[in-house]
C-alpha cells in the first residue's frame, strides 16, 4: 500500500463521479481481488465469498441489465431520473465488482452445526462485508473511486444467466469503480462518545 492502513481507510469514500479510466492494469485489479479473497477471514473458515470482476463490455452489460430490469418496475415518468443516475455514476466507470455468497456452503454448515443454524447466513453476510471493505480500501489506495450498490435481488437471475454463474450464488452487492472526476462532499460523523465505550471492571 502506498498509504498507511489508517490513511487508506480514512480516504475510502463513496465516489459517484467517476470515469472509464483506471490507475491500475486489469491484472493489478485482479491481484487486489485475489489478495483479499485469500486473506479476509470467514466464520468457520467457510470461505463462502465469490467475487466477479466485470470490465469492458461485461461492465456495460451489467448496467444494461440493471436499467432493463428497473424499466419494468419504475414508472415511465420517473425512469429518466433513474437512468441518469445509473449512466452518470455507475455505468460510466471502468468496471464493476460483484460480490456473491455461495449459499450451498451456508446450507451445509447449517446441517453440520444445527446449534448455529440461524447464525450462518448472518456470518456469511459479515464475511462479504469484510471483503467489500478490504477491496474498496485497496482500490482507494491505488487512486480509484468506488461506490457500493444493491440492485439485488431484482437483477440476480439475469446476472447469473448472463455469465453462467451457479444458482447457489447469492448476489450481495455491486461495486462500480473508476478514476474519480470529483471529490465527495464532507461526511457527517456522529460523536464517538456515543459510539465507543470502555470499561475496566
Amino acid at each position: 500500500m502506498t498509504k498507511s492502513f489508517k490513511e487508506a481507510l480514512k480516504g475510502r469514500r463513496t465516489f459517484y463521479q467517476i470515469d472509464n479510466k483506471s490507475t491500475l492494469s486489469d491484472k493489478e485489479i485482479r491481484d487486489i481481488i485475489r489478495f483479499a479473497v485469500e486473506h479476509v477471514p470467514s466464520a468457520f473458515n467457510s470461505q463462502t465469498t465469490r467475487v466477479v470482476l466485470l470490465t469492458g463490455k461485461a461492465h456495460e452489460k451489467l448496467w444494461t441489465i440493471v436499467k432493463d430490469t428497473l424499466r419494468k418496475l419504475v414508472p415511465a415518468d420517473a425512469f429518466s431520473k433513474t437512468q441518469q443516475k445509473i449512466d452518470g455514476s455507475f455505468s460510466c466507470g471502468y468496471g464493476t465488482i460483484l460480490y456473491f455468497e455461495d449459499m450451498s456452503i451456508v446450507r451445509s454448515l447449517q446441517e453440520k452445526f444445527p446449534t448455529y443454524k440461524d447464525n450462518f447466513p448472518i456470518w456469511s453476510e459479515q464475511t462479504s462485508a469484510m471483503h467489500q471493505l478490504a477491496i474498496w480500501t485497496m482500490l482507494e489506495d491505488a487512486g480509484l473511486g468506488a461506490s457500493l450498490q444493491h440492485y439485488n435481488p431484482l437483477i440476480d437471475d439475469e446476472v447469473r444467466k448472463a455469465w453462467s454463474l451457479p444458482d447457489d450464488w447469492k448476489l450481495i452487492a455491486q461495486m462500480p469503480f473508476g478514476t474519480p472526476t470529483a471529490q465527495p462532499g464532507p461526511k457527517d460523523i456522529m460523536s464517538l462518545d456515543k459510539r465507543v465505550f470502555e470499561f475496566t471492571e
